[in-house]
């Protein structure tokens, strides 16, 4: 059997020279292989906790405690299991953490060393790592799942705390759903990326980019940054709401104060009911598709306000409101907040977990949308889980920075190698 014979972990950085986890998993077989851990910018509170040192080095933010805890807890208690076991793993982990939060060993640290297994699992079975995604989520939930290759969701104009600059919602997107593969996707797509790098520059406008590789230039209005896209696109002889869509992602937890909205780059202060009017109202002049995170993260009632009023038109995603986690998914099936669901696996913690809440969202037919994290790294691991789970949508930055690119290349491979695996199209049709 492959089993686990050692577990070593180093501290690396991510995409914004923050450190961050590297963990590689050494197999009985000869195999090994080497993940690494995304972090986030604008966090939700009830996220899965990311274990820091504090202190002085690194301004707080190394990872040698989550390290250890690797080195000195993690691996002792996985000597010798089978590799292809990823939920007989995870779940060691989870009880050896014994918190709801993972705080005691850090949630980098049992990420690390669950994608680390994962790939080790792939790598032994001699099987594509997307096919081997598919085989574990059956494990898991006993539920077969059709792989296909996902709509990007590409963030091409930043904001909020992705950026410096004055526009307060965070992402601006396009998916290209009307077109035909995966590859004419993204060649639309980085075709209006550049094309929107023109316009911006002929309005003596920044190209200076944000964490996601999305520009960022002070503009007057969500609507301009809207019309500056809606530009781009037309520019290319493609149509708006037709060939290529919006997505917007609020992050409506980093503008609000308990009580209002605070649009300070439109001086607007809105309650929870006028900031849905004011995200309907955007959705009915633009082809807007899509709206992550368009309440704060505890705002129950203002999503179960923005649900009834926009959650039969347009996909309403949870991310800070759902953080991957079973139970917080649960709630918002019981109250009707939102329809769809952010997967980010650093959230929770570990695969096996992400699995499951990806299964609750299927079974009360609920979108999954497989996302990166403002920080992260060349590890394109979440390309694959896309694939593998059938999803149908990513989420994981600009055509810019390698980072973001590295995911959109191995999907391009996947494609190129899979003549069989279909393109999800247009999931809202």
């Amino acid at each position: 059997m492959p089993n686990i014979q050692s577990i070593q972990a180093i501290q690396v950085f991510d995409s914004r020279g923050s450190p961050t986890v590297s963990c590689e998993i050494y197999l009985s077989n000869g195999t090994s292989y080497t993940s690494m851990v995304p972090s986030g910018a604008s966090t939700g509170s009830r996220e899965a906790l990311e274990l820091r040192d504090g202190g002085d080095d690194y301004m707080g933010r190394g990872v040698q405690k989550a390290i250890e805890n690797i080195h000195h807890h993690i691996a002792p208690a996985l000597m010798g299991l089978d590799a292809r076991d990823q939920q007989l793993i995870d779940e060691r982990m989870i009880e050896l953490d014994g918190s709801s939060a993972k705080s005691y060993l850090g949630a980098n640290a049992i990420l690390g060393v669950s994608l680390a297994v994962l790939g080790a699992g792939a790598k032994t079975s001699q099987t594509p790592l997307y096919q081997y995604i598919n085989q574990v989520f059956h494990q898991i939930n006993s539920v077969t799942l059709d792989m296909q290759l996902p709509v990007p969701m590409l963030n091409i104009i930043n904001g909020g705390e992705h950026a410096d600059n004055n526009i307060d919602i965070q992402e601006f997107m396009i998916m290209p759903l009307g077109a035909s593969s995966f590859s004419e996707g993204m060649q639309w797509s980085t075709e209006i990326y550049a094309g929107l790098k023109t316009l911006l520059r002929q309005k003596n406008l920044s190209t200076g980019v944000g964490d996601e590789g999305g520009f960022a230039p002070h503009l007057q209005s969500h609507q301009e940054a809207i019309a500056l896209i809606i530009q781009a696109i037309e520019n290319n002889n493609l149509r708006p709401g037709v060939d290529v869509s919006i997505a917007l992602d609020c992050a409506a937890t980093e503008f609000y104060d308990g009580d209002l909205y605070h649009l300070k780059g439109e001086s607007l202060k809105l309650n929870a009911d006028e900031f849905s009017e004011y995200l309907e109202s955007l959705s009915s002049k633009y082809p807007i598709v899509s709206i992550e995170d368009g309440m704060d993260e505890s705002d129950y009632k203002g999503w179960k306000i923005l649900t009834n009023a926009l959650g039969k038109k347009c996909q309403l995603v949870g991310d800070d409101l759902f953080v991957t986690n079973v139970e917080e998914l649960q709630r918002g099936i019981d109250e009707s907040l939102g329809n769809s669901i952010l997967i980010k696996f650093n959230q929770i913690g570990t695969i096996t977990e992400t699995m499951r809440t990806i299964h609750l969202a299927n079974l009360n037919n609920f979108t999954s949308v497989i996302s990166h994290r403002s920080g992260e790294t060349e590890d394109s691991m979440i390309a694959d889980l896309c694939v593998g789970l059938g999803t149908g949508q990513i989420k994981t930055g600009a055509p810019c920075r390698s980072d973001r690119v590295a995911k959109y290349n191995r999907l391009l491979w996947i494609e190129a190698q899979n003549k069989n695996l279909k393109f999800a199209g247009n999931v809202f049709s």
